[in-house]
């Protein structure tokens, strides 16, 4: 059964969690993001890319941005 609308107000805006657990801002207002790869068979890569792993990485596509800033419309800028 739906729920009955609430009158008057307007709908509260969520955030998407999965969209903030991935992406941050940083105090200059840039999107990063953490690289994937990182939880099993990792036992054959080299010291070096494990390490890149850990690394952010910044979001440079103007679609992503949007798309992350209207997911999670409460993170903070």
């Amino acid at each position: 059964m739906p729920r009955k609308a609430k009158s008057g107000g307007k709908i509260k805006l969520k955030t998407h969690k999965a969209t903030s657990k991935r992406f941050r801002l940083t105090g200059s207002g840039k999107l990063v993001r953490t690289k994937g790869g990182k939880s099993h068979l990792r036992r054959n890569t080299s010291k070096r890319t494990k390490s890149q792993l850990s690394e952010m990485q910044e979001v440079k596509a103007t679609k992503i941005i949007k798309r992350v800033k209207r997911l999670a419309p409460h993170m903070e800028s």
